[in-house]
């Protein structure tokens, strides 16, 4: 096929360039922030500041805190398949508040609103965990 101008397969080149840029972009944007950091971003379910954050070999536990709220969830490593994952947030005293089940990226949120008391948060995917300990004290 000859264009408007007389080149032969112009379009197709300039696609098949596009193309190139886009994977290429792709591939960059992924070396440079890194899959975990890239799906961490991606999901910001609680409001507030990052008080806390604890990795671990399996996943990463977070806590957040806005004003009178506190919010915690749970982020697996490497999203994908459903596994047993589950986050809980417990103000001292109090029964914990706790999602879990099978999930194919984060286990919660939940958000509890602790009154000027300590608060502790619990992060598990497939079968390893981690503890904040008592914190926001």
């Amino acid at each position: 096929m000859v264009d408007g101008v007389g080149n032969t397969h112009t379009g197709r080149a300039i696609r098949a360039l596009c193309r190139t840029l886009a994977v290429l972009t792709a591939a960059a944007a992924l070396a440079l922030t890194g899959p975990g950091l890239q799906r961490a971003e991606a999901a910001a379910p609680c409001a507030g500041r990052l008080a806390k954050s604890v990795s671990f070999t399996t996943g990463e536990l977070r806590v957040y805190q806005s004003g009178q709220q506190v919010c915690a969830v749970t982020l697996a490593r490497n999203p994908g398949a459903r596994r047993p994952m589950s986050v809980s947030l417990q103000v001292r005293g109090r029964h914990a508040e706790t999602d879990s089940g099978r999930f194919t990226r984060q286990a919660g949120p939940v958000t509890v609103q602790p009154r000027g008391r300590c608060v502790k948060a619990t992060g598990s995917v497939s079968g390893t965990s981690r503890s904040t300990g008592w914190i926001l004290c």
